[in-house]
This record gives C-alpha cells, structure tokens and sequence, in this order.
C-alpha cells in the first residue's frame, strides 16, 4: 500500500510538472513513465493475491514471477523518472528505497510458496 501511495503522490506532482508543451509544440515523453508508475503499483497486490489463492506451485511461481517483473519495470521506471525536469524527482528515491525493502520481502516470500 504504501509503494501504491508513494508512486500515485509522485506521478501526480511530476505529472503537473510535465504537462505543459514543449517549446517545439510537442510533449514531453517521459509523461507516460509517470502513470507507468501508478499502473505497476496498483498491479502489485493483485499479483500477490493470485499467487497465494493458486493451489499448485508451478501456478504460484507464474504468478511471483510476475510480481518481480513488475517490481523491476516499477524500479526502472522511478530511475527514468529521475532524469526528468521537475522537483518531484527528489521524492523518487523515497519510492526506490521502499522497492528495496519490497524486494527483501518477497525474496522470502517467494520461498514460502
């Protein structure tokens, strides 16, 4: 819950950062890592939820496969982020160091499956 808050506040205030058009007429591109962030973290708890609900493990394993594919595109994206134009970069390594302490726990998580 508190990656999913962390990740909607940030890409709320980048977000408001990058919207303005470009000088060029375009947008900037690196609008989109910002609801990529949301998306991610809002797919998380669901994952999780249906890979404890399977009952075989090779199910179980799919499923935390996909967990860990979401924390890793989650941690790329806030890297991304992080080279962006606005002051809401600063609260990025906040939602880093919480993906840390995620990782650390679905490690073990992963071995009770």
């Amino acid at each position: 819950m508190e990656i999913f808050t962390l990740s909607r506040h940030i890409s709320s205030y980048i977000a408001h950062d990058l919207a303005p058009l470009r000088q060029n007429g375009r947008e900037d591109d690196t609008i989109y890592f910002t609801g990529d962030i949301v998306q991610q973290s809002v797919s998380l708890a669901p994952e999780i939820l249906k890979a404890e609900s399977q009952t075989f493990s090779e199910e179980k394993h799919k499923y935390a496969a996909s967990v860990n594919r979401l924390v890793n595109s989650l941690y790329k994206n806030c890297e991304r982020l992080e080279h962006v134009n606005s002051n809401g970069k600063e609260f990025l390594p906040i939602l880093r160091t919480e993906l840390k302490k995620f990782r650390k726990l679905q490690r073990s998580w992963m071995l009770t499956l």
